[in-house]
């Protein structure tokens, strides 16, 4: 079972968004070193590419799969858990490494506003939601621009450069 955690107890319901976090479940954890492993190999399973961002207190490289979003010629990182440690550490770093095999691309990003948001929500949903449905409450593709906007603080999107 995944539980949401925000940095303070008592806020706005702009607050819990903005800082939302899901735990991943041992299930999660285990399924997740099954696809870094794929990925590692040149395996991509539907989009996944191995993210590399140095520790934002360790300096060290960290590394977790994720799904690259292409939509429209453009590149885009959804976090669905929230304001993960990937993400922290990215915002931190300003660059990133995507690896599928043995290539390995340098990035920098763009983070988007959370009126960006709902399209490219909408199409990481169509794509993906068998795998991450679980972490956006019932929200689907099919849910309208209104709601997308509602969730958007929630879901950290980088756009890849």
């Amino acid at each position: 079972m995944t539980t949401a955690t925000t940095a303070t107890s008592a806020g706005t319901a702009a607050d819990y968004t903005a800082t939302r976090y899901l735990k991943p479940a041992k299930a999660t954890n285990a399924f997740n070193e099954f696809v870094l492993k794929l990925t590692k190999l040149g395996v991509s399973v539907l989009g996944s590419r191995v993210l590399s961002v140095r520790g934002r207190k360790s300096g060290e490289l960290r590394s977790v799969p994720v799904n690259l979003l292409k939509l429209d010629g453009e590149r885009y990182l959804v976090a669905p858990r929230g304001v993960t440690q990937w993400v922290r550490n990215l915002r931190v770093a300003g660059e990133g490494q995507l690896r599928v095999g043995r290539r390995t691309e340098t990035f920098t990003y763009t983070e988007l506003a959370d009126a960006e948001k709902p399209e490219i929500l909408r199409a990481y949903l169509k794509r993906w939601k068998f795998e991450v449905g679980v972490f956006f409450d019932g929200v689907d593709a099919k849910a309208s621009d209104e709601k997308l906007l509602e969730i958007a603080p929630g879901y950290p999107i980088f756009k890849i450069a």
